[in-house]
């Protein structure tokens, strides 16, 4: 049975070859990655718990383990990795523009009491909403999403930025330094700072960010430009159309970011 929401068969011609071996070097056979890897999809965008999911994609233990033995192999990652440089050698990524916003999403209760953690360590915090954690998003010119950062729900975007703009590098098909930094930042007034501006400057990267009411100093502003921030917006709001990223019941912080990273990886395949 295939579900609408399954991976096609040109997505998965593209994927397959990025998955690691289904017959290891040593023991039997592993089971099929397309119908887990289905399943882990239909996880995602329902919210449903693991035992819930469907037979026809496998044993649901199946499933999650793979699932959880690929973050700690760093699949998901290398995976996004591979079809964001793919891309870039294709001319896909747009490097004149990138966007970078952030939204709060509700944690479950279930979330809460992580083993040998803490709540900050594993992005989760109070804010006005609630239990919650903050998704950081950076975004290319075409929409598509470039790297993430977690933090609690109540940090303020402003902490993060330049976090933001140093990871996310993609590296060359050839030779040559891996490629990080576009030529301007769009971004709306939570990123309006002196601080900002002044490393923005120092790496010769234009920005277009509105300023606050009680900042003295003003500047050029192009509103043409900023108009075109919706593109980080409607990533958000496609990436939240998966209940799983729209609602966190991960406890720990690296489950929750490779539910994103999966996110990711559709939008690019």
């Amino acid at each position: 049975m295939v579900t609408r929401h399954d991976l096609t068969d040109p997505q998965w011609e593209r994927l397959a070859p990025l998955l690691p071996p289904e017959k290891p070097d040593t023991g039997r056979r592993a089971d099929p990655h397309r119908p887990i890897v289905n399943g882990i999809l239909w996880l995602k965008r329902t919210g449903a718990p693991w035992r819930d999911i469907p037979a026809c994609y496998g044993k649901w233990s199946t499933i999650a383990s793979r699932f959880y033995r690929w973050c700690k192999q760093g699949v998901w990652q290398r995976i996004w990795d591979t079809l964001q440089q793919e891309a870039d050698a294709a001319g896909q990524i747009d490097w004149e523009t990138h966007y970078v916003d952030g939204s709060v999403v509700r944690a479950h209760q279930h979330a809460a009491g992580a083993h040998a953690s803490t709540a900050d360590a594993e992005a989760l915090g109070r804010s006005k909403g609630g239990f919650s954690t903050k998704i950081h998003v950076r975004a290319e010119g075409g929409g598509k999403p470039i790297t993430f950062v977690l933090t609690a729900g109540q940090r303020h975007e402003a902490v993060v930025f330049e976090q933001l703009i140093e990871q996310g590098a993609v590296k060359r098909v050839g030779r040559g330094r891996p490629r990080r930094r576009p030529r301007r930042v769009v971004g709306d007034k939570g990123y309006s700072s002196r601080k900002i501006r002044a490393y923005l400057r120092r790496r010769h990267i234009r920005y277009t960010i509105p300023r606050k009411q009680n900042e003295r100093r003003t500047g050029p502003f192009d509103r043409a430009i900023y108009r075109t921030r919706s593109r980080v917006e409607c990533l958000i709001n496609r990436l939240k159309q998966s209940r799983r990223i729209a609602t966190r019941y991960e406890k720990y912080a690296v489950y929750y970011l490779a539910m994103l990273t999966i996110a990711a990886i559709q939008l690019w395949l």
